[in-house]
């Protein structure tokens, strides 16, 4: 088992709660002009008809897939 778990847990869980917090206050002020590009970049495909509705978040899933990469990149350059 990894001699840092617990604090790799912590860690998480502390970001996580602040992230929370973080869209709790942004809902009550009627500020989420800062997550208006979630779910509308370029390769996001969205197609609607008039009985069918389709959408594939892919560049959406790259952008988050490239910040959580760095993130771990970061972690275990500098934690570890």
């Amino acid at each position: 088992m990894l001699p840092n778990a617990g604090k790799i847990v912590a860690i998480a869980g502390v970001a996580i709660f602040l992230f929370g917090l973080l869209l709790m206050a942004s809902e009550k002020t009627g500020t989420r002009w800062w997550l208006d590009w979630f779910g509308n970049l370029p390769l996001d495909l969205k197609i609607e008809k008039e009985n069918f509705r389709f959408y594939f978040p892919l560049g959406t899933s790259v952008l988050l897939s490239l910040i959580f990469s760095l993130m771990l990149y970061l972690f275990n350059k500098f934690i570890r």
